[in-house]
Order: structure tokens, then C-alpha cells, then sequence
């Protein structure tokens, strides 16, 4: 008797789905690269991943324009210098997709005030630009959700510290779908466990960022070799003298460690062991070579890439149209379910 012939079904053959995206509102740090980009280009074969140059939530804050075009398209050649594949992931500009802002409009109007009053995020850019408190920068969660659920994702890559972003999606698409039947697919946070949270090398308490106001403890990813060697060099440890892995009580040292880690594939005990009975000097010098070398070949690709306007344009013109087919399946969805009459 011949065995029963199984079927694979097309849920079975569908990869998850991943978005994700970072603004292009000052140049990529090695935190961005060690803590989320890096991650993105291994997550290619098994998941089907979008990728954008979130643009649109910029501009809560003022952007000198010519410097917002050109960060933009120095990030995405950034991106495919660090291996995200156009043809095996879709690259593209948040605002070149329009349905990202229609969806948003939708999504304000089923998010709630005391939901957006208690972003994290609201609370620190309006302490930081309290002559700029707009209403963009208040109610940006509802774009940020829109970003996430046109694709109907699986997974959305963050950072330790950005949880908070992906709960109020889940939270809006829970009251959305609760009202209108199963209308969006409700994300999970994915959050890489090495590497998430690259540390300020100046104040090793908070996080690495571009908007640091000690530029000494944020280290670019298209920063000159010299420069970074000067960074790593001054970078905080203290004043035991032992390289030992201990966040607590060692922030400095366990930062650089980590860096370190993500660089060169050795576990915190071999560092530990490389290090044993010399000085930090040695130590934060290894760390920057290492970061230096780490970097190289992407500023190189990433300049080369540049010079090809044509091949740019051709990329984000493509993720744009990509990334727009799956959009509007979901906004007419959704445009269908709150009552607007079709075009």
C-alpha cells in the first residue's frame, strides 16, 4: 500500500515576516550596527524582512532638509554595505510609501490620550525640545504602529529599551481587531540576546546615541580609523585595573567587553582570560582595532555604493514599489472595515 501523499500547505511555506527601521536623523552608530543592523542581515534566509529608512518620524524634530536627503541615502547604502541583500530583503523609504501616513491618521483615532501620555519616548524629546512640542512628537506610537502593522509582521527587531514601542502596537491592533474582526496580525518584539544595548564609551549608564551631547562617546559607523582609536582610548573603565564581565559594577568595562564580544565571536571568558594581568590601556586599544577593523569594509562599500547614484535610486524606487503592493492590501482592509466608500 503506498503511503498518503502529505500537502504543504502555503502557511507552512510562508516565512515569518520582520520589519524594522531606524531614522535617519543623524549618522549610524556602532550601536546601531552591533545592536540591530547586524542582526537584520542573518535573519534573511529564514524570515521574509522589510527594512526602511524611517524618515517620516524625523521630522518631530527640526531637520535641516539637504542633511536629512543625504543622511537618508547614505543610511540606505549603509544598509546594503552591511549585507542586507535588496534582492533578498525590501529596502525602502518610509515616506515614499504613502500609505504609512493614511494608515497613521486611522490609527490616531483608536489610540487613547493616557496611552500616548506615557510614552517614554514623548517624555524625553519634550524635555529635550521644549520650544518644539508638536503634536507629531505626541502622537507619533500611531504612525510607528502603522509602520508595523500594514505588513501584518511576525516579528519586530528592537532594543531592549524599545518594548514599549511594539506593546502599544499589540495594544492598538488589539482594540482595532476587538471592534472590526481580525484586521491586523498582533506583533512580538524580537530582541537579539548579544549586542542589544551598545553603551555611551563616555557614560556607560545610557545607552549609545547619536544625539549624545559628549560626541567622544558615540562611535559612527563611517567615523575615520583614527577617530574611533581616539574614542575607544578615552573611554570610561575604572579603577580596578581587571577586565571582568560585571554590568553592575563594572558598566565601563563590561560595555567595552561586549563590544569586544560582538566583534571578534570571543565569549566574555576568553576575554577575560586574553587580558588577565594587563593594563586597561592594552585592553580599550584591542576594542578599537577591533571596532575599526569591524567597520572598514562597510564605510568602504558604503562610499561605493554612494557613488552609484543610478544603482541607489534603482533600490529604493523597487523596496518603494515592494514594500507599497503589501501596504495597500492592508489599508484597503482596513479602509473597507471603518466604512470609506472604495475609489
Amino acid at each position: 500500500m503506498l503511503p498518503l501523499r502529505r500537502y504543504i500547505t502555503m502557511e507552512e511555506v510562508q516565512k515569518k515576516r520582520i520589519l524594522s527601521g531606524i531614522q535617519p536623523s543623524g549618522d549610524l552608530t556602532l550601536g546601531s550596527y552591533l545592536g540591530a543592523i547586524k542582526n537584520w542581515a542573518a535573519l534573511a534566509e529564514e524570515y521574509d524582512c522589510y527594512y526602511m529608512l524611517a524618515d517620516m518620524h524625523t521630522i518631530t524634530v527640526r531637520q535641516t532638509p539637504a542633511d536629512l536627503r543625504r543622511r537618508t541615502l547614505t543610511q540606505l547604502a549603509a544598509y546594503i554595505a552591511c549585507g542586507l541583500d535588496p534582492e533578498k530583503n525590501v529596502l525602502f523609504i518610509q515616506s515614499h510609501v504613502p500609505a504609512h501616513a493614511q494608515l497613521g491618521w486611522v490609527l490616531d483615532c483608536y489610540t487613547m490620550f493616557g496611552e500616548l501620555s506615557r510614552m517614554t519616548q514623548f517624555k524625553d524629546k519634550s524635555a529635550k525640545n521644549a520650544d518644539n512640542i508638536n503634536a507629531g512628537l505626541f502622537t507619533y506610537p500611531a504612525l510607528m504602529a502603522a509602520d508595523i502593522l500594514l505588513y501584518q509582521v511576525d516579528l519586530v527587531p528592537v532594543g531592549g529599551d524599545q518594548k514599549q514601542h511594539v506593546e502599544i502596537c499589540r495594544d492598538i491592533a488589539t482594540r482595532f481587531n476587538g471592534i472590526y474582526g481580525d484586521v491586523f496580525k498582533l506583533p512580538k518584539p524580537y530582541i537579539p540576546k548579544v549586542g542589544a544595548r551598545v553603551m555611551s564609551l563616555t557614560s556607560p549608564e545610557n545607552k549609545m546615541s547619536k544625539s549624545d551631547k559628549d560626541q567622544n562617546g558615540c562611535v559612527y559607523m563611517l567615523e575615520r580609523p583614527e577617530d574611533i582609536l581616539r574614542k575607544f582610548k578615552k573611554a570610561v573603565t575604572d579603577s580596578e585595573a581587571c577586565v571582568r564581565f560585571d554590568p553592575a559594577q563594572k558598566p565601563g568595562v563590561s560595555n567595552l567587553m561586549q563590544i569586544y564580544s560582538v566583534c571578534t565571536g570571543k565569549t566574555f571568558d576568553a576575554i577575560e582570560t586574553e587580558f588577565e594581568g594587563r593594563g586597561y590601556g592594552d585592553f580599550k586599544s584591542a576594542v578599537g582595532e577591533a571596532v575599526v577593523e569591524t567597520l572598514r569594509p562597510i564605510r568602504e562599500e558604503t562610499e561605493h555604493i554612494l557613488a552609484d547614484k543610478a544603482y541607489l535610486e534603482g533600490i529604493y524606487r523597487t523596496g518603494a514599489e515592494r514594500a507599497a503592493y503589501v501596504a495597500g492590501k492592508t489599508l484597503r482592509k482596513v479602509y473597507k472595515k471603518v466604512g470609506f466608500v472604495e475609489r
